[in-house]
C-alpha cells in the first residue's frame, strides 16, 4: 500500500461522521426518532429535534456507561438515570448536563446519598447513609461536603450540631440511647509543626470535642434549614460528535465516615455517670433502712 493510500484512509477516518437510521425532517437533519452510531463508538437511540438530542433517549458510552432519560439541545436535562462504568447510579433530575435538583446516588461501595444537588455537587437538604456500619448523616451540604447543621446517627448513639468541611464545629451534643445526654462543643485545637528549612511554624486545625455537663434526655429542636448560597449553573460546552469516554461525565466519590474518636471515652463518662447514680441511690436506700429500724425500735 502506498503513502498516498495511507493518507487517504486516515482521512477518510478523520472525516467519518458516524451513521443514523432514523426521521429526518425537510432540511435533513436528523429529526424525530432515530438510531447513531457515533464516530467513538457509543450510540443513541432516542429522540432528535433539528439536529440534536432532544426528548427522551439513551446514549450507550463504549466504556460501558449509559444515560438513559430527558436531553434538551444534546445535553442531560429534566429526568434521567446515568449507570456508571464501576456500577455507581444516580437517578433524578438534571441540568444542563449536570445533577441539578433532587436525586439519589448509589455508590459502588454500597453508600447511598438522597437529597438536593446544585452544579454536579451533594448541596442543599440530603441524607448520606453508610452501608459498611449503617452509620447516617441527615442535614445540610455544601460543594459536596456536610456544611451547617446536621445529625450524624450511629447506632446506638448520634450527635447533634453545627458541620463545617465535613467536620463537626460549634456547639453540639452526643445523644445516648440509654437516655442521657453530653452537652459541650468542638473547638479548633492548633496543632503546630516546626518546619526545619524556613524554621516557621504553622498550625493544623482540628477540631477537637469539649465536654460540659451531662443532661437527661430532651427533645430536638431543628433550626431553621440553611439555605444554600445562589449560584450560576456551569455552562459546559458539547460540540456535535465530540464525546470523550464516558461522556465526560465522572463517578460522584463516596463520603468517608468521620471517626470520631471520643465516643469511647463520652461512653465512659456516662458509664461512670451511672456507677456514681447507683451509689448514691445504694447511700440513699441504707439511710432510709437505718431510719426505719429507728422508728421500729421506739
Amino acid at each position: 500500500m502506498s503513502d498516498l493510500g495511507s493518507e487517504e484512509i486516515e482521512e477518510e477516518r478523520e472525516n467519518y461522521l458516524g451513521e443514523y437510521e432514523g426521521e429526518r425532517n425537510e432540511a435533513g437533519e436528523r429529526h424525530g426518532k432515530g438510531k447513531a452510531l457515533l464516530p467513538n463508538g457509543d450510540m443513541y437511540d432516542g429522540l432528535y429535534e433539528f439536529g440534536k438530542r432532544h426528548g427522551q433517549g439513551t446514549y450507550r458510552f463504549k466504556n460501558g456507561a449509559r444515560y438513559i432519560g430527558e436531553y434538551q439541545q444534546n445535553k442531560k436535562h429534566g429526568q434521567g438515570m446515568f449507570i456508571y462504568p464501576d456500577g455507581s447510579k444516580y437517578e433524578g433530575d438534571w441540568a444542563d448536563d449536570q445533577r441539578h435538583g433532587h436525586g439519589i446516588y448509589f455508590y459502588a461501595n454500597n453508600d447511598t446519598y438522597t437529597g438536593e444537588w446544585f452544579a454536579h455537587q451533594r448541596q442543599g437538604q440530603g441524607t448520606y447513609i453508610y452501608a459498611e456500619t449503617g452509620s447516617k448523616y441527615v442535614g445540610t451540604w455544601f460543594n459536596g461536603q456536610q456544611e451547617g447543621s446536621g445529625e450524624f446517627i450511629h447506632l446506638n448513639h448520634r450527635y447533634q450540631g453545627k458541620f463545617a468541611n465535613k467536620n463537626p464545629l460549634g456547639p453540639g451534643k452526643y445523644i445516648f440511647d440509654i437516655g442521657c445526654e453530653q452537652h459541650g462543643e468542638y473547638k479548633l485545637a492548633d496543632v503546630e509543626r516546626a518546619e526545619e528549612e524556613e524554621e516557621e511554624e504553622t498550625t493544623n486545625a482540628i477540631p477537637k470535642w469539649k465536654a460540659q455537663k451531662i443532661t437527661a434526655l430532651e427533645l430536638w429542636k431543628p433550626t431553621p434549614v440553611e439555605e444554600a448560597p445562589e449560584h450560576e449553573v456551569l455552562q459546559t460546552t458539547e460540540e456535535p460528535h465530540a464525546y470523550s469516554e464516558g461522556g465526560g461525565e465522572t463517578t460522584e466519590d463516596a463520603q468517608p465516615l468521620t471517626d470520631y474518636s471520643e465516643v469511647d471515652e463520652l461512653e465512659t463518662l456516662i458509664k461512670q455517670g451511672e456507677d456514681s447514680e447507683e451509689v448514691r441511690d445504694e447511700s440513699r436506700e441504707e439511710g432510709l433502712n437505718e431510719e426505719e429500724e429507728e422508728e421500729g425500735a421506739k
